[in-house]
């Protein structure tokens, strides 16, 4: 009985150890993949290739170019570290001269070590340790890096997300980056404040466009919406004016454009920093009215003030906002572009807007560099 005993606990102590090894090898490798980890795996890998390949060049010069040095110099610039890297390119150094001892002088056969197979490896080295050191500056390394700009980029997509509305009502919005990026200086923040009766959308437009402004646009997102249901709608901009103007950036300004709609009356109050003019979409008379209230950029001077301009939706109404990038073009007024775009609107009238934000910036503005975004909210008739 003893013995049963002792095997039972020996057997039970093995799969301690073997799921205990199993977790430390499984956490190792998500932290190397995650960039967390140490690069030995790596550089051993790497440090090994490099005979096999030497071995080769030797024994069959003709298949096995001296040049394929630069495949694991080109792969370590994307894998190791710096101090790692060093490690690397010695060993590759060396391989190098034993290739050229043991193949005699390059003049005696095509399959040689020439002074342009050591400039063509060398160059490989000093390009990957430049993108190494820069990896190791910034402090990112590839392997997080990707994942990292993927994350970002859904938390922005995310966070413009247009909450659901109450029965009776439909919105949507397209943001369409310069250049077809992934990352634009336009976005928009909305939420439903107010016990969830009051609708509260910012869309903004950052200084400059694409990824010179995704950055800007990212910590501006986050702050206007950590600000957005905290604040009364009449002190959402001026404090958004504010945290621009402590940010002290070369290039810091923005126009922004915030609508406080009432989701049971229809009543809506909007608030412009220097943005383009809302359009409404009468259905009684099936005209768009320009809706700009007045107030300066955001991050241009501190004690702003901004001034609503108030209107309704009723039934069958139409509220469009939007960027300048849709509108604004070289050697055309901006009212033209505006004309444009509610003349391709009117398409939509009789048939509905659903799905018609996207169409219509391919419409009016599928090949502008710029940053462009348009928002629809539409009161059902």
């Amino acid at each position: 009985m003893a013995r049963g005993s002792a095997a039972d606990s020996f057997t039970a102590r093995l799969r301690k150890a073997v799921h205990r090894g199993r977790i430390a090898l499984r956490k190792s490798g998500v932290d190397y993949f995650r960039g967390d980890g140490s690069d030995w795996i790596a550089l051993v890998g790497l440090l090994l290739t490099i005979p096999a390949f030497t071995w080769g060049t030797v024994v069959m010069p003709v298949w096995v170019s001296p040049a394929t040095l630069v495949l694991p110099i080109v792969a370590g610039g994307l894998l190791l570290r710096p101090a790692s890297l060093l490690g690397l390119y010695a060993a590759a150094a060396a391989a190098l001269i034993v290739e050229s001892v043991v193949l005699g002088p390059y003049a005696e056969g095509p399959a040689r070590v020439t002074p342009g197979t050591v400039l063509a490896v060398a160059a490989c080295g000093l390009f990957g340790l430049l993108i190494a050191q820069f990896r190791a500056r910034v402090g990112v390394p590839w392997r997080r890096g990707g994942t990292m700009l993927f994350d970002l980029r859904e938390r922005i997509r995310v966070q413009s997300a247009l909450p659901r509305l109450p029965k009776g009502w439909h919105r949507e919005m397209s943001l369409r980056p310069a250049g077809g990026q992934s990352f634009s200086g336009d976005f928009v923040v909305a939420a439903r404040t107010n016990g969830g009766r009051t609708l509260e959308v910012i869309l903004t437009d950052v200084s400059g466009k694409g990824m010179d402004a995704a950055s800007r646009a990212l910590l501006l997102s986050g702050a206007f919406g950590g600000l957005l249901g905290s604040l009364p709608p009449h002190g959402f901009l001026p404090a958004a004016n504010g945290y621009l103007l402590r940010q002290d950036w070369d290039e810091g300004f923005a126009t922004s454009i915030h609508l406080v709609l009432d989701l049971d009356s229809g009543d809506y109050e909007l608030f412009s920093a220097g943005h383009l003019p809302a359009l409404q979409l009468h259905a009684g008379s099936g005209r768009w009215e320009e809706k700009g209230a007045e107030g300066p950029l955001l991050g241009v001077y501190d004690g702003a003030q901004f001034d609503p301009v108030k209107g309704s939706l009723r039934a069958g109404d139409v509220l469009m906002l939007f960027t300048d990038g849709l509108v604004e073009a070289s050697g055309r007024d901006i009212s033209e572009g505006i004309d444009r775009l509610t003349g391709e609107a009117d398409r939509y009238v009789a048939s509905g807007f659903e799905g018609a934000a996207w169409h219509l910036i391919e419409a009016v503005a599928k090949h502008v560099n710029d940053d462009r975004a348009l928002l629809l909210l539409c009161r059902e008739a």
